[in-house]
């Protein structure tokens, strides 16, 4: 039963802004897996809803001329994680997506979605903080791109403004191209399960020696975040056990990791240490380097 007030359908991004500098008040909807289980529970009370589930332009997933690749916050999970484009050049994202809920959420779930409800659990987070992703953000008055990591501000906050509607996820070819990557969801069930700790690692290394190496981590602090110690600290260093090791430590440091009725504290910062080397270990075999034990 959903305590509903009123309800509009925009068909095109203009309309749907248009309608948002008519009544800022108005909540987006898109495939529903966050709003209408909020709406459920009593937490959105006699909500006014502007769907946007109609504008298809906002599903479309494609790498322009000069190798950007551009999504719509529309894109289903499902379509993620079988975009040829997707898995060829960023297949860290559709690995994080398929191990979103199940098969029937992710039929619907959107990545917009996923991103603009700011949950740190939240699978795409960690993934599009490691490829540097940015966001299109549209008013009626105006547009901003905004760093994916500037985007979130707190637990279930994000720098969505009134009137604003996200209309795409940017992604640079420097970013992705010859970087090779891995996401890694630890969860207490094997599925459909929200994540205790999501770590995704890219690396870009050369001789046995790494360029450069990005560490996302979610449910490790109040939103996702980024391990820059752990990351400044690789960068030159020696491919081999002992460095990633020590690259493992350093990102827990940066987490400001929480106990909760899931894990502990203590028990999260270990999962961090152990999965970020794992990750890592993972990423450099599948950028052609050899397996460390």
């Amino acid at each position: 039963m959903y305590n509903l007030g009123n309800y509009y359908e925009a068909k095109t991004v203009d309309e749907a802004i248009s309608l948002l500098a008519e009544n800022p008040n108005l909540k987006i909807i898109a495939g529903g897996t966050d709003v209408l289980v909020k709406m459920h529970g009593g937490k959105l009370e006699k909500a006014e809803l502007l769907s946007i589930h109609g504008i298809s332009s906002l599903r479309n997933i494609k790498v322009l001329e000069d190798g950007t690749i551009s999504i719509g916050p529309l894109a289903t999970f499902t379509q993620i994680a079988n975009d040829s484009n997707i898995k060829k050049y960023i297949p860290i994202l559709a690995e994080a997506s398929e191990s979103m809920g199940g098969p029937q959420i992710r039929n619907v779930a959107t990545i917009g979605g996923n991103v603009c409800n700011g949950a740190t659990s939240a699978d795409s987070a960690s993934s599009l903080f490691v490829l540097n992703a940015k966001l299109r953000l549209q008013s009626l008055k105006n547009e901003r791109i905004v760093p994916i990591e500037e985007f979130y501000l707190g637990p279930g906050k994000v720098d969505l403004r009134p009137g604003e509607i996200l209309t795409e996820i940017i992604i640079d070819k420097k970013d992705y191209s010859g970087f090779s990557g891995k996401y890694i969801k630890f969860a207490m069930r094997n599925a459909m399960d929200i994540a205790t700790l999501g770590v995704a690692v890219l690396c870009k290394f050369e001789n046995n020696v790494f360029d450069e190496v990005r560490i996302g981590l979610g449910v490790a602090a109040p939103t996702p975040i980024r391990c820059k110690e752990a990351e400044t600290y690789a960068e030159n260093q020696n491919i081999n056990p002992a460095t990633i090791t020590e690259i493992g430590k350093l990102a827990v440091k940066s987490a400001k990791a929480r106990t909760s009725w899931r894990a502990s504290k203590e028990y999260r910062e270990h999962l961090i240490k152990e999965l970020t080397g794992r990750a890592l270990k993972e990423a450099i075999v599948r950028g052609g380097g050899v397996e460390i034990a």
